[in-house]
């Protein structure tokens, strides 16, 4: 099995559980792993063949625009999104990162990360 990675993708988008971040949102860092068997595509030298990253990149960000109170919730949308898009797809990692929460304290960010694979 090989993969693709989407690597820091960055987001400004509006999740969160209080009032404000609905309004003055916040930057995120997505990371994304898809896992297909590339050896077809590979092969041939065909995009047509393979998952395009370019295709990763835009369900990523077009989830990211819908707000949703936890980033559990987007990484789930994100996941089922791939799997019913791309069939080559036969594992999903994704990390969210919110970078500068607000929290009470000094933390650089908050991340939550999901794994799945095709049932």
């Amino acid at each position: 099995m090989q993969e693709i990675q989407l690597v820091n993708q960055r987001e400004y988008a509006y999740h969160g559980c209080l009032e404000e971040e609905s309004i003055i949102g916040s930057e995120y860092i997505t990371n994304l792993k898809v896992f297909c068997d590339l050896h077809n595509s590979a092969t041939k030298d065909d995009l047509k063949l393979t998952v395009d990253y370019v295709d990763l990149r835009s369900v990523v960000s077009q989830e990211m625009q819908k707000r949703s109170k936890l980033l559990e919730s987007v990484c789930l949308r994100i996941t089922n999104r791939l799997f019913n898009e791309f069939p080559l797809i036969l594992k999903v990692k994704i990390k969210i990162c919110k970078l500068n929460p607000p929290i009470n304290g000094d933390v650089e960010q908050v991340c939550v990360s999901f794994s799945k694979e095709k049932s």
